[in-house]
């Protein structure tokens, strides 16, 4: 991977809200020794040259959601079509067209029903011109992000990484409400969203803004996820990998994909496979030599099932 293709103070900034997506510009600016107005200056270029984005996630169980990832396989003609109506669905986070052109990959998150329905995973199959649909819920998540990616880059120093790296969460569970949800919709349009920019979408001051922000931070209900242009390291190969392991091995196993620095998320899963893993790669021949030699590694995989990836329509909360 090419490192050299991002600047070094642009890599810092990128590693350093992996971290922490809300560090403010005048702490960063700290740490690295330069000012906050450049700091913020440099933010502003990564998100025009590397589409960066910072997006507010809540757990799913703290908002009484499961997550499930669809795979939904259409006719030719179809997949466009319905890629982009879920696309536009507020309960789905990332919508991708794979294989051919004729399938379709949906994350989407679903309230908990105690009858094991949902109004997406109903309509779905009796969609015209979908021909299967397969649902598999997400029970673990091993790694979501960048994060393996820019620990290899090694932008960061441990000294940096230290200063910028957040205390785990101590607070209580907390209890999300109807109230919360035009803070967490305006957090997942932009995770950086400004005090007076969420107490808009809000209602309330500042004050109160700032405290259920805080509130929902400390008890680990919120994260900030980092999205950006792989390319810029010249990752062009999106694959999703449909794996099988032993439940034995599950968890070693999961955690040991989600160190790879090509893994930008893995997830242990319900279903026909248990173990899902998106890798980018520079090109096929990378892609080959992840699968025979990084995979091929792990005794533990059984079958590897491709999906290459040839769009992102959505990714978290907008178009991609």
């Amino acid at each position: 991977m090419n490192f050299s293709t991002l600047a070094p103070l642009d890599g810092k900034i990128l590693h350093a809200l992996t971290l922490d997506g809300r560090v403010s510009f005048t702490r960063l600016g700290e740490v690295l020794g330069v000012s906050g107005q450049t700091v913020a200056r440099r933010y502003a270029g990564l998100r025009r040259s590397a589409a960066l984005r910072v997006i507010g996630t809540i757990d799913p169980h703290a908002n009484g959601e499961a997550q499930w990832m669809l795979r939904v396989h259409t006719t030719p003609d179809a997949a466009e079509p319905i890629a982009a109506a879920l696309a536009r669905r507020p309960d789905t986070a990332w919508v991708q067209l794979t294989s051919a052109g004729t399938e379709i990959i949906c994350a989407s998150r679903i309230p908990e029903d105690p009858a094991g329905e949902s109004p997406l995973l109903r309509s779905l199959p009796r969609t015209p011109r979908v021909l299967a649909v397969t649902a598999q819920r997400v029970l673990h998540t091993f790694v979501g992000g960048g994060h393996g990616l820019l620990d290899q880059a090694a932008f960061l120093t441990a000294d940096e990484r230290a200063a910028l790296t957040p205390s785990p969460p101590v607070g209580d569970p907390v209890h999300l409400s109807a109230a919360d949800q035009p803070l967490l919709l305006a957090l997942r349009r932009d995770g950086r969203a400004k005090l007076a920019e969420l107490a808009a979408a809000t209602g309330w001051s500042t004050t109160s803004a700032h405290r259920r922000l805080t509130t929902l931070r400390e008890a680990g209900a919120l994260t900030f996820d980092v999205d950006f242009d792989r390319t810029i390291f010249g990752l062009r190969a999106r694959t999703l990998l449909w794996t099988t392991v032993a439940a034995a091995d599950l968890h070693r196993t999961g955690k040991a994909l989600a160190a790879h620095p090509e893994t930008v998320f893995a997830g242990a899963t319900t279903g026909p496979t248990n173990l899902l893993v998106n890798v980018h790669c520079e090109n096929a021949g990378a892609l080959y030599a992840y699968l025979t030699e990084r995979i091929a590694s792990l005794p533990e995989i059984g079958t590897v099932e491709t999906s290459p990836v040839l769009r992102n329509v959505k990714y978290f909360s907008g178009p991609h």
